[in-house]
């Protein structure tokens, strides 16, 4: 029996009593992606990305866990959320535009200091000062440098439009700006290289297409690390007790964490391992999130139908936005139907082996968006659910 069977053996005697659509996070694996993570991370602590995760019970299992420290959220109405919750250091990913919320974070000291919000443009700060509705509490700001390699002049660019702030000289005038501004204070520097942490390097099939992805990381590696030393060196003359510098991702955990003006490193997706992390060179994790369906139908030989199936992960439209059928091996998507909205059905030989009520589990693209498909995630130990708990959208919150 191969591994894989066997852990489908494992998956299929821990849910017999549950009935699919179903979905599972497989404890030993997510423990394991965890500690290997803090390996990568060389002493520097992870702060988790909790878009990754998008569940409260692994926020919290991960976190216990040494060499974890602090949660990067993705909405403010999420990070108030889990700052009420009792979570005292979320750094929010991104700008919002959520006046209620910059109000309420403005309003109560609590939330004020576990909260640090993003901002690359002062215009964000008048945004947050219009909201404040009479809130006086000291807003924590942290600055966002774009990490995109630009070559030939800028006219070729690489990597995600984020922050405008490119250069040590634009992010440290923000900075003073900052300074200058009365409630605010800045905190720290966030620099996510998403062309480097989130571009799989070994794509089965395509040697020369994998040796051009691994050609320009290590292109881009060398030139934001200098560039992000530079970044941090022009923002401490003018915030000389800055707090922490986040940079990195699953995909260049050990590569960030080399450098020397990076105190922290974010990671998330590496702890459940969803398809889009199976070709990096840097690392090899095990799948730890999955779901299954049901077989409904059998069309005919070498054919089977599952329910439901359709969950497409964000970004660019593309078959490597699909989950994948894992278990058992050997089955794949019609060309001509995919996976569908209600129904899914699915080719190979092995699908003549699986009878009506059979499970067929399934790995998602992306790794917390799984979450918001299901209320639940079943806790797997060894052949066994030890536990259920709450997904975000099981406890009655979809924050995007």
């Amino acid at each position: 029996m191969t591994a894989r069977a066997a852990d489908r053996a494992r998956y299929d005697r821990a849910t017999a009593q549950l009935d699919a659509p179903v979905a599972i996070m497989d404890l030993d694996a997510f423990d394991a992606n965890a500690d290997d993570l803090v390996r990568r991370a060389g002493g520097k602590p992870i702060r988790v990305a909790s878009k990754s995760v998008r569940c409260r019970a692994l926020l919290e299992r991960v976190l216990a866990r040494e060499g974890f420290a602090g949660i990067m959220s993705f909405t403010l109405a999420e990070s108030l959320w889990l700052a009420r919750s009792g979570f005292d250091d979320v750094l929010l990913a991104y700008p919002s535009a959520d006046r209620a919320g910059y109000a309420e974070l403005a309003a109560d000291p609590k939330l004020a200091a576990a909260v640090t919000v993003m901002i690359d443009d002062p215009a964000q700060l008048d945004l947050i000062d219009a909201a404040r509705a009479g809130g006086s509490e000291v807003v924590r700001v942290c600055l966002e440098l774009d990490t995109a390699l630009k070559l030939l002049g800028g006219r070729v660019r690489i990597g995600a439009r984020r922050s405008p702030l490119h250069s040590p000289a634009q992010v440290a005038e923000v900075a003073r700006a900052v300074a200058r501004r009365p409630g605010f204070k800045v905190v720290g520097i966030m620099a996510y290289e998403g062309h480097v942490a989130g571009v799989g390097d070994a794509v089965a099939g395509k040697p020369l297409r994998s040796r051009a992805v691994r050609l320009m990381q290590a292109a881009a590696r060398r030139e934001l690390a200098e560039r992000r030393a530079a970044v941090v060196r022009a923002v401490r003359e003018v915030v000389p007790d800055l707090e922490f510098v986040n940079g990195g991702g699953t995909g260049s955990v050990q590569h960030t964490a080399a450098e020397d003006a990076v105190t922290e490193i974010a990671a998330g997706s590496g702890l459940y391992v969803p398809r889009l992390f199976d070709n990096y060179t840097s690392f090899t994790g095990r799948p730890a999130a999955l779901f299954a369906l049901p077989v409904v139908r059998r069309p005919g030989v070498g054919v089977v139908t599952v329910l439901g199936g359709g969950y497409p992960a964000s970004g660019a439209p593309g078959a490597d936005r699909l989950p994948v059928p894992y278990l058992p091996e050997g089955l794949r998507y019609d060309p001509q139907e995919g996976a569908g909205e209600v129904q899914t059905p699915l080719l190979g030989p092995v699908a003549d082996d699986l009878l009506i009520g059979d499970k067929v589990w399934f790995r998602h693209a992306k790794a917390g968006e799984l979450c918001e498909r299901f209320d639940t995630l079943h806790l797997v130990e060894g052949d066994a659910v030890t536990a259920t708990v709450p997904t975000y959208r099981g406890e009655g919150h979809t924050f995007l």
